[in-house]
């Protein structure tokens, strides 16, 4: 998750129930944190479980057996893999 200490770059405009707001302030409060901080930190984190359950896939049990193969198999393009493993997460603030 990116800090929350990073430049404000662009405005995020939301409109809320006064009671939404005050258990929003409540908790924010309550976490140390100010209104905004808590916000974007929730919606980042639900963000990155959204993200997240987009990799989980179900398989049978022939599919995980072909899957398991693959996985032990050797590695046979180690680019491929090295450019994988240097990518960011969507989540990763861009500056590294």
């Amino acid at each position: 998750m990116a800090s929350t200490s990073t430049a404000r770059e662009t405005t995020i405009n939301l409109r809320a129930s006064t009671a939404r707001r005050a258990l929003i302030d409540q908790a924010a409060q309550l976490s140390g944190k100010s209104r905004t901080d808590f916000m974007l930190d929730a919606a980042c984190e639900k963000a990155q479980q959204v993200m997240l359950d987009r990799t989980v896939f179900a398989l049978d049990k022939s599919g995980f057996r072909r899957f398991a193969k693959i996985l032990d198999a050797p590695i046979t393009n180690s680019n491929a893999i090295l450019r994988l493993l240097k990518r960011r997460a969507p989540w990763e603030s861009k500056a590294r």
